[in-house]
């Protein structure tokens, strides 16, 4: 995976300079991470708590932005479309029939054929909006959850399954690897 996400992510480190990116007319480099998910279903807290580490690690960074999306993602897009990012990261829980923790970054033609998360407007649609205002290339990058019980999450408060917690550092300290 960090092979997959250095490549997706080294017009960003060619282009930080400020040199044009890979449309004439765009100007700036700048990633944009989106966490989505509900942080009160357990496991489908992925995209929020990643969000979290990834805002303090990078909060000094002016070509890094990180967006708590929660359950409504496209309530963002305004900012989005502002911040006219050249990378656009989505962090969520996705249902791929692997172990829990299993990290995979999702082009954005496949999201469609995964179950994720449990927000109200499908990504592909959100995705597809976005490719309509933003000249931003994006991917997911999802983790097979292991619990998303609100029965289990509300017994203890913010429970993510260590499966999940283990791949959530996992990705953090790839993207400061990689970003730093």
């Amino acid at each position: 995976m960090k092979l997959q996400l250095k490549e997706f992510l080294k017009d960003h480190a060619e282009k930080s300079d400020g040199d044009k990116c890979h449309n004439e007319n765009h100007t700036h480099t700048k990633i944009l991470f989106l966490g989505i998910g509900n942080d009160m279903l357990g496991d489908d807290a992925i995209g929020p708590v990643t969000v979290n580490k990834l805002s303090e690690i990078f909060k000094r960074r002016t070509d890094i932005m990180v967006i708590n999306g929660g359950t409504v993602p496209e309530n963002y897009t305004g900012i989005i479309r502002r911040e006219t990012p050249s990378h656009l990261i989505f962090i969520d829980a996705v249902e791929m029939g692997k172990e829990p923790g299993h990290i995979r970054l999702v082009e954005k033609d496949e999201i469609a054929n995964y179950s994720i998360s449990t927000h109200a407007m499908p990504i592909s649609f959100l995705i597809k909006y976005l490719e309509s205002s933003v000249d931003a290339q994006i991917i997911l990058i999802g983790i097979q959850p292991k619990n998303m019980d609100m029965t289990q999450s509300t017994l203890k408060k913010d429970v993510i399954s260590s499966e999940v917690e283990k791949s959530i550092e996992e990705i953090v300290e790839i993207l400061k690897s990689i970003l730093n």
